[in-house]
Formats: C-alpha cells, sequence, structure tokens
C-alpha cells in the first residue's frame, strides 16, 4: 500500500508543479496553509500572486522568502495584529449592537461596504510595481525550426525522412505555451511578461490549407493566452495570401490583437539608416541626425512605400519616390514637404535613372524585383528588402559581396533580465513584431492597433516613440541569412572601398 501510494503521491506534485508554472495566481486555503505550499520552492513560486485569508505575519514571511510578488489577504486588518473572519464579524456585531443570530449576510456586507474593509495588498518587493502581461504567437518558418521541439528534434534524427509527414501533421497540433518570458523593465520602471504560444504549422502549411484554417488556429490560441493572463496579444507576420486574416482574428478574438508591422516598419528603416551609417561610405558626414546620403523608395505611392517615404524623408537629406502614378507621386511629395521642409524630394515613375546614385534604396513590394538590378547599383550600396518572403536570394547577394541587402532590424528588450525560450536570436534580443507587443503591455495600450495587410503611418511614428520611452534599442541589422556580424559588414565596406577605388 505504501508502495503504491508514493507513485501517486510523486505524479500529483508533478502535475501540481505543471499546473503552478503554468498560472500567475494561486488561491491557497487559511486552512493546512503550510501543507499546501511545503513542496514548492523559490523555481515554483517566484513572481506569482498568492490569495490566501487571514494572513499572518509568519505566513507573510513565508511567502516572501519563496519569492511570491504580491499577496492579496481577503480578511481585512482592522486591529494592529491579523485576525481571523470570525473574530472581525463579531467585533463588528458587537460594535453595532446587532442581536446574536439576528445579523444577516447582507447587513453584514453592507457594513464592508460602509467601512471600507477592503482586502490587504502586500508587496513581496517592499513596494507596488505594474506589471503587465502579453502573448505573442510564434510559428516555424521551416521544417527546420520544428526541430527545435525535443520530441521532433528526436524524430528527426532517428527518421529524417518523416519530416514532411510531420509538417504536415503539426498544422492540426492545438496551440501551446512553447516558453515564458520575463525580466522585461521599462526605462519608465513598468514591467511585462508574457508567453510565446506556438502554431506548429509553417507557411507553406498556412497557405495550403487557406486563411480560415489559420484563423481558426490563430482563435484558439488567444483563448490559451487570456487563459493565462495576457492582455494583448501578438500575431506576428503572415504570409501575403493572408493579409485580411488579422482582421478577421480582431473581430472574434478574445483579447486584443496587434500583428507589429508598424513596429516592423519601423524598425527596418531604422537599420537602414543605421546601416549606411555603419558602412560610412560617404564624403560628406551626416549633419545633426541627418545623413548627407541618397535615399530611393520603389513603390513609393503604396502602404508600405508611403510610410517608408515618410521616414526616410526624416533621416536623410536627399530621397527618390518611384512609383507608376505621377499624380500620386506629387500628392505624396507634397504630404512630406508639409513635415520635413527640408528634405530634397525627388519624384519619378523610373527607377532606374538615378539607381546608381543611391546608398539606400528600398523595395516595398514584389513589383520591385522587375526594375531593381542589384548589378546596377554603387559598391556599398545598402538594399532594404521588406517583401515577405524577400525578393532577393542568397544567390543574388552573393552576385554583389559589395553590397549589403538587409531585411530589418531586431530589437534588445529594456531590462537586464529579460529571459525567453530559444527563437533563434541573441539573448534579449527579439523580433520588431514581438517587440510591438512588449511595447503596447509595458504602455498599458490593451487594444486593438495595427492589423491587414498596411500598417498606418501615424502608428508607426507613435510606436517608434514609444519604442524609445520604454527603452526599446536597435539591436541588429538582418539580411537573408539572419543577424549581420560585425565582422561581415566590414567586409561589405572593404569590398565597396576596392571596387570604388577601381572605379
Amino acid at each position: 500500500m505504501v508502495a503504491a501510494s508514493e507513485p501517486v503521491r510523486s505524479l500529483i506534485d508533478y502535475l501540481m508543479r505543471q499546473a503552478i508554472e503554468k498560472s500567475q495566481i494561486l488561491v491557497v486555503p487559511h486552512g493546512h496553509f503550510y501543507k499546501y505550499l511545503e513542496p514548492f520552492g523559490l523555481e515554483d513560486l517566484n513572481g506569482k500572486t498568492v490569495i490566501t485569508s487571514t494572513a499572518y505575519d509568519d505566513r507573510i514571511d513565508y511567502l516572501k522568502e519563496k519569492g511570491v510578488d504580491v499577496i492579496i489577504d481577503t480578511t481585512p486588518k482592522l486591529l494592529k495584529n491579523v485576525v481571523g473572519v470570525s473574530v472581525l464579524e463579531a467585533i463588528l456585531m458587537v460594535a453595532m449592537d446587532v442581536p446574536p443570530g439576528t445579523g444577516s449576510d447582507d447587513e453584514l456586507l453592507e457594513i464592508i461596504s460602509i467601512m471600507k474593509m477592503d482586502p490587504r495588498v502586500i508587496y513581496g518587493g517592499g513596494e507596488a510595481k505594474r506589471v503587465n502581461r502579453f502573448a505573442y504567437i510564434v510559428h516555424p518558418p521551416t521544417q527546420e525550426f520544428l526541430k527545435k521541439i525535443k520530441p521532433i528534434e528526436v524524430l528527426s534524427d532517428v527518421a529524417p525522412g518523416l519530416m514532411g509527414t510531420v509538417e504536415k501533421a503539426m498544422a492540426y497540433v492545438p496551440p501551446f505555451v512553447y516558453s515564458k518570458i520575463s525580466g522585461i523593465t521599462s526605462d519608465t520602471g513598468v514591467e511585462a511578461e508574457g508567453w510565446l504560444i506556438a502554431l506548429g504549422e509553417t507557411p507553406a502549411q498556412m497557405q495550403a490549407r487557406g486563411p480560415e484554417h489559420a484563423t481558426k488556429r490563430i482563435l484558439e490560441a488567444a483563448k490559451l493566452a487570456r487563459g493565462l493572463g495576457a492582455q494583448i496579444m501578438g500575431i506576428g507576420m503572415l504570409p501575403k495570401a493572408m493579409k485580411d486574416t488579422s482582421l478577421e482574428v480582431a473581430k472574434f478574438a478574445v483579447l486584443p490583437i496587434t500583428t507589429g508591422n508598424s513596429y516592423f516598419a519601423s524598425a527596418a528603416l531604422w537599420a537602414a539608416a543605421e546601416a549606411v551609417r555603419r558602412l560610412d561610405l560617404n564624403k560628406k558626414r551626416k549633419s545633426g541626425n541627418t545623413l548627407h546620403a541618397k535615399a530611393m523608395v520603389i513603390g513609393a505611392t503604396g502602404a508600405v512605400g508611403r510610410i517608408c517615404s515618410h521616414l526616410l524623408a526624416t533621416a536623410f537629406e536627399e530621397v527618390h519616390l518611384v512609383g507608376r502614378n505621377i499624380a500620386k507621386l506629387l500628392a505624396l511629395q507634397e504630404s512630406i514637404l508639409s513635415e520635413a521642409p527640408g528634405v530634397k524630394l525627388h519624384v519619378s515613375t523610373r527607377a532606374d535613372t538615378h539607381l546608381s546614385e543611391m546608398d539606400l534604396i528600398v523595395a516595398t513590394s514584389l513589383g520591385a524585383k522587375k526594375v531593381l538590378d542589384i548589378m546596377q547599383v554603387k559598391p556599398g550600396c545598402v538594399i532594404t528588402d521588406i517583401n515577405l518572403p524577400m525578393i532577393f536570394t542568397r544567390d543574388d547577394t552573393a552576385k554583389r559581396p559589395d553590397v549589403l541587402v538587409i531585411k530589418g532590424g531586431e530589437i534588445r528588450l529594456p531590462g537586464d533580465g529579460a529571459e525567453m525560450g530559444d527563437i533563434g536570436l541573441p539573448p534579449g534580443i527579439v523580433y520588431a513584431g514581438l517587440a510591438e507587443t512588449i511595447i503596447l503591455a509595458l504602455e498599458g495600450r490593451f487594444e486593438v492597433y495595427t492589423v491587414g495587410s498596411s500598417p498606418q503611418w501615424d502608428k508607426v511614428r507613435e510606436i517608434y516613440r514609444l519604442g524609445l520611452k520604454h527603452g526599446m534599442k536597435l539591436a541588429a541589422i538582418s539580411g537573408v541569412d539572419g543577424i549581420f556580424s560585425e565582422d561581415e559588414i566590414a567586409r561589405v565596406r572593404e569590398y565597396a572601398l576596392k571596387e570604388r577605388s577601381n572605379a
């Protein structure tokens, strides 16, 4: 009997640990208080909120030692020492001269309300702090990323030929928590924590099954996120064929949604300007925050192109706007000059006229591939390809080792202790879409923010400023093969200098 009970007890403890790990708020009964909490230590209870009743001083100290962040005692503290609810009830009955057995629960509730006998809130760290919570959906871009899930990694080693079947099967696996994110502290003092919720389907499988399947899975993930305590959820980059999926999700999700596309656009141009600075190939140096360099936007009148044009006009001395409709180009020019009157703006329906003069070229649509010949740009040019998928491949970039082709910028989270599971980036660094979700959480903006395929200029500008407010920093510049190292950027610069000297 004893031998049989031990495995059962171990199983119960294991299940309890799993439940506590996924929970942020724990309700612990007054009776057998220590017995319930005895199996759990700092690693289990750190950062949690515990709700209990009649929390004596020794219980408060006990919870603090176990790292509990917030203690809510539902029993008001009217006297110097904590007393139980039965004693408090007796005191109230005597004070109100209510004969024994005649007072009703409603009368007691009225007294409690009038006297504002609120529950006690005790902060483990000694002071109140604000922690906002978020969730973000991640999905594997390729089969290789599925191997980050341990059982699949083992299966791929044993039977690599089954990975195609595994990829299809993962499209039907319910959403699950891939990792918790903690340790994010804004420059304003606000903290945020959240969860990465995994959908097992790759972009290829998403497109094969259509928007309805993806919408259903994301809505399931939203329910999971809300159950964990998230107040907003980011859904990440979706294939272009599903450009309206986020709109549909936003209508029916149980919590606010954002795609992260506003901050993605902002970070991409942030990275582009930083790339031009690092290459440092212009004879004329920057003046203040303005780069003495020439930039071109191909597809300038499109939704994303307009935003890129506005952003570049704030950072570059000269900007060329290329599009197919001259009337729209002229309207865009007027709009930009009203905000940035000092920039030199040019409009054209042809990209090739000044292509070879550009220090930065931004390709905002798949159609840019037809007019943007990488062999025609000058040595040291930075090309920003913000398409998904990118229009430039590894083979394309190999033809021009003196040109830097980037796709965006990655963001360093504020605070020294950000922790999360592996997302393919160095510790403390996240993709811009995830960063947008975190910024909104830190700001307490629990609202539908960026949805649809085209971000809005005012939101791109706003999210950039909010990011700076909370301490977000550009951490890395990414290309076809991931993050560029300092050595790789230096090599491009060396090739560019050599090509220019030979010209």
